[in-house]
């Protein structure tokens, strides 16, 4: 009996399969848009969109050309080729400006070049664009359901940009070039002040000011100590319980003290 089930749904599936290649190799335009349709709801996204790449081009001005360029968008986007689907989507929207598809569209567009920003490691270019094309659903759509997620999606793309910002002040920290570690903390502060990252931001702002006031030449010292201890100060104003503010504290005393303790950099 077992058996029996499973040659079933063997010959069920080489069938269908068997459907599928025919219709890939038909010529019959309309046996394809159907099928493809067919599997399209069925979720075989895959098969669908080839079927919908032969066809695509026939129906341009057609009737079903609007459901039929959605579909082929949206079988982009479900099998992860984010470029190709944002890029038919933005084409739907342009042709079909007053298509009740057109709204979700526009923020799918948007979202795929969400899917497409890279890690906060990696040059951030696509990050920046997909903001701006969320921004502009946003601001296009400002009544949208789709609004909330899309403030979501903003928010982790800005904090992408902050953490990449971050990171690379923390690294001339780590490198021993304070100057340009000051530098960067401070742009980093004024380009994000509702940063989460702002107490970490802050202390190794300290932290880079006090080792080049500690390490500097007698002549340069007395001025990098006050630096030094406004950023401290900075900080103590701005987080009195911080993680980092016994070390903060321990390091304001070198400071008061002329910061000619030998230190090691931790």
């Amino acid at each position: 009996m077992r058996n029996l089930f499973y040659l079933l749904i063997l010959t069920i599936f080489l069938s269908s399969c068997s459907d599928f290649q025919k219709a890939l190799k038909s010529e019959d335009t309309a046996a394809k848009f159907k099928m493809g349709t067919e599997l399209y709801e069925q979720g075989k996204f895959t098969k669908a969109h080839r079927l919908f790449e032969q066809i695509l081009p026939n129906y341009r001005g057609k009737p079903q050309a609007e459901k039929l360029t959605f579909m082929h968008a949206m079988c982009s986007y479900e099998i992860g080729d984010y470029y190709i689907a944002s890029y038919h989507f933005d084409k739907f929207v342009d042709i079909y400006p007053s298509s009740e598809k057109t709204e979700q569209a526009a923020f799918l567009a948007s979202k795929g070049y969400y899917y497409n920003s890279p890690v906060h490691t990696k040059e951030q270019k696509d990050t920046v664009e997909a903001i701006e094309k969320l921004q502009i659903f946003i601001n296009t759509y400002p009544n949208s359901s789709y609004v909330a997620e899309a403030n979501k999606l903003v928010n982790e793309l800005d904090y992408k940009l902050e953490k990449k910002a971050f990171e690379i002040a923390k690294q001339y920290n780590l490198i021993t070039d304070y100057k340009a570690s000051i530098k960067s903390f401070n742009n980093f502060l004024l380009e994000f002040p509702g940063t989460a990252l702002r107490e970490d931001a802050m202390f190794y702002r300290f932290d880079s000011a006090y080792r080049l006031a500690v390490l500097s030449i007698d002549q340069l010292k007395e001025e990098r100590i006050a630096d030094a201890l406004s950023y401290y100060n900075s900080f103590k104003k701005a987080f009195p319980t911080s993680k980092y503010i016994e070390e903060a504290d321990s390091m304001k005393e070198i400071l008061e003290n002329g910061g000619d303790t030998t230190i090691a950099k931790s």
